[in-house]
């Protein structure tokens, strides 16, 4: 038996963020293990708890989709850091946790304030690769019924790759009816998850509102997603589009599917991104594997 989470990530209350299924004790199962039982999880991820192999990290986390490992991811690393607190796996030194994966050490902020806890990790920066072109037919022929924003899409590296598009204001994203077979073909053709879209969001409670839809990875669209947000993130600071978004902004994702999950990024002094948000413990238990 082996200690087991279910954490929603990103969410402010039960059942608005994104699922994570968290397995402890793993350190003997094989790599084949642990795919069987993110297959089985039936989750976008599921992580592995183990001893971490250097002195300087708290915990060592590998991560899995249903179908393969992944070096990061954000969401995965937020929930991994809540329940390795909750569990008392790992305590933090100087407000924070450092966490080993296959992306290299990661530091993870922790903020409390009365009973709300915010947990916020270092991503690994992503890069503009190029901005779409008079050769980029599937991607023009995606948003040509959408009216764009500020920045020119663009597609960006980062470990995992993204194409990001810009909407002039939030109801074309809210409103935004994708093609998913046309999507999928941009990802497979282009090596990319497939495509995000995002506007900004003046005059409400969030400064953002973001759309990701990873076909690319059998994903229609994700109810919240750290790497994505962090890819946006980095994108605007290196396009030095940020603009009124300043270096910390609050994005609104996943009211289009059923869930209402808010994600918190900063751009610190370094020009390295953060991305965090709160989680809530679901469910916990052992799995008998």
């Amino acid at each position: 038996m082996r200690p087991f989470f279910q954490v929603d990530v990103f969410a402010t209350r039960a059942g608005v963020g994104n699922p994570l299924a968290v397995v402890f004790d793993a350190a003997d199962l094989s790599g084949e293990q642990m795919q069987a039982i993110a297959a089985w999880t039936n989750l976008a991820e599921t992580t592995f708890v183990l001893p971490p192999t250097t002195s300087e990290a708290d915990y060592r986390v590998r991560i899995f989709t249903t179908q393969k490992e992944i070096a990061f991811a954000g969401h995965p690393s937020i929930g991994t850091a809540h329940a390795v607190l909750a569990a008392g796996f790992a305590r933090p030194r100087a407000g924070a946790l450092l966490q080993e994966c296959q992306a290299g050490l990661l530091p993870v902020r922790i903020l409390t304030q009365e009973d709300r806890q915010t947990l916020s990790v270092r991503v690994p920066r992503s890069r503009i690769v190029r901005y779409a072109g008079s050769e980029d037919d599937l991607l023009q022929n995606i948003l040509a019924a959408t009216p764009a924003g500020v920045t020119a899409p663009a597609v960006v590296e980062g470990g995992r790759r993204w194409w990001l598009a810009e909407l002039a204001d939030e109801n074309a994203v809210r409103t935004f009816r994708p093609d998913r077979n046309a999507i999928r073909e941009l990802a497979q053709t282009t090596q990319s998850l497939g495509l995000c879209i995002f506007a900004r969001c003046p005059e409400v409670e969030y400064d953002m509102v973001v759309r990701a839809f990873p076909l690319g990875v059998g994903i229609d669209e994700d109810p919240a997603s750290g790497a994505a947000n962090a890819a946006i993130a980095g994108f605007l600071d290196e396009a030095n589009a940020l603009g009124d978004l300043g270096n910390r902004y609050v994005v609104s994702q996943g009211r289009e599917i059923g869930r209402d999950a808010t994600l918190e990024l900063q751009i610190d002094a370094q020009h390295e991104v953060w991305v965090g948000g709160e989680s809530q413990t679901l469910i916990y238990g052992d799995i008998a594997w």
